[in-house]
């Protein structure tokens, strides 16, 4: 339980961190609202909560896309899941599904960072 706990709160942190980046980076993400970090760290909840709960559904329902497509298929997902968060927390704007594909690349990529840096290295 005490695993899963940190996971969950790793993955807060990641994708708020990822929200933040692309919204500074990219144009297509902005936050509402005078209080643009609660914001944030708000939508990094939502988008944690989506992505354990919706998005193991949704790559099992597209299994035959993702593996036609070698995997990248799973970037339309991610684009998805940052769509449907956009779409479920209003303070969140997405300009269009190419943002939200585009910022799902953004919070992937620094999940995979902190991932390589986090998770222990296995020796062989």
């Amino acid at each position: 339980m005490r695993r899963q706990s940190i996971n969950l709160i790793l993955r807060w942190t990641v994708n708020s961190l990822g929200l933040w980046l692309a919204s500074v980076v990219f144009a297509s993400v902005s936050f509402g609202g005078s209080k643009e970090a609660f914001t944030i760290i708000m939508a990094g909840l939502v988008l944690a909560i989506l992505n354990a709960i919706i998005k193991p559904l949704v790559v099992v329902l597209s299994l035959p896309a993702i593996v036609i497509s070698l995997g990248l298929f799973i970037v339309v997902i991610n684009g998805l899941m940052v769509a449907l968060l956009a779409w479920i927390y209003r303070p969140v704007d997405v300009t269009s599904f190419g943002g939200a594909i585009i910022t799902g690349l953004v919070i992937g990529l620094v999940n995979f960072i902190v991932t390589k840096i986090v998770e222990p290295r296995e020796h062989e």
